[in-house]
């Protein structure tokens, strides 16, 4: 099984989650201790903080699109590169995903980092 077969699932789920406006839900996709760090907003440092976060970037999250271009794993870690979209509203860019695997759930996202390579203004 490849890389995107196994991640590409979680950010399906993930976007799916944005487009139907479930904060929740985009959380659901992150480890309880989970990082993230993007241009949009400060740190946001552990599910909660990751829902509270993502309750304001859903409300217009329509066109949203999270596609895995590199990837790969070694035991309970991965890693993917990942392009997103998301209109004129936010643009597109990359992240950078470390995803763990639970001993009961699957992979989750536990760090991602956000890159802007077309920024709004």
């Amino acid at each position: 099984m490849t890389a995107r077969d196994t991640f590409q699932p979680l950010l399906d789920a993930y976007v799916a989650a944005y487009i139907s406006g479930d904060a929740d839900g985009c959380a659901a996709c992150f480890t309880a201790d989970a990082r993230m760090l993007s241009p949009y907003a400060p740190p946001a440092l552990g599910r909660a903080a990751i829902a509270t976060l993502h309750a304001d970037w859903v409300t217009d999250g329509h066109g949203k699109a999270l596609i895995l271009t590199d990837g790969g794993r070694d035991g309970d870690l991965g890693w993917g590169l990942a392009e997103f979209s998301e209109g004129a509203a936010t643009g597109s860019g990359i992240t950078l995903c470390v995803f763990q695997r639970q001993p009961d759930s699957g992979w989750l996202i536990h760090m991602c980092s956000l890159t802007a390579t077309d920024p709004a203004d």
